[in-house]
């Protein structure tokens, strides 16, 4: 196998596993206080819908709008990257770099961390830029 579609698909696992625990953190903080917004799942476990989401809950979901901005824009980068044959050997480098700064955003996010969470996502967006400029120079 391909060293580049090698670390693309570790990223691509990564980030999945990422993701993830993003939905088991609001599923944690849910559960944990029968707090629900959605009547259904309220009345499921014999409560009233809450008014709004739990404070957890909602700043992570705004980690998964801001994965939702980020992590499919390096996904299609990533495939454009292994298509053109772009560099091999600094495509661990974007792609491991990339998935490090998208788990340190979130944990900064959920933690109210500032200025990190800035700088995580801003070395998210250099990666990106990074194999934007490595994609055109790999075209005829």
């Amino acid at each position: 196998m391909d060293d580049v579609i090698y670390w693309y698909a570790i990223a691509a696992v990564l980030l999945f596993f990422k993701m993830f625990a993003v939905s088991a953190y609001q599923g944690f903080h849910r559960i944990g206080k029968l707090t629900f917004k959605t009547p259904e799942d309220a009345a499921f476990v014999g409560r009233a819908a809450a008014s709004e989401e739990l404070p957890q809950v909602q700043r992570a979901a705004r980690v998964w709008l801001n994965d939702l901005e980020n992590i499919p824009i390096f996904l299609a980068l990533g495939v454009a990257y292994v298509w053109v044959g772009a560099s091999a050997g600094a495509a661990p480098w974007f792609f491991l770099a990339f998935t490090g700064a998208r788990y340190l955003h979130t944990v900064f996010y959920l933690s109210g961390l500032q200025p990190w969470r800035t700088i995580a996502y801003a070395l998210g967006v250099v990666c990106m830029f990074g194999m934007s400029v490595q994609i055109i120079l790999a075209l005829p």
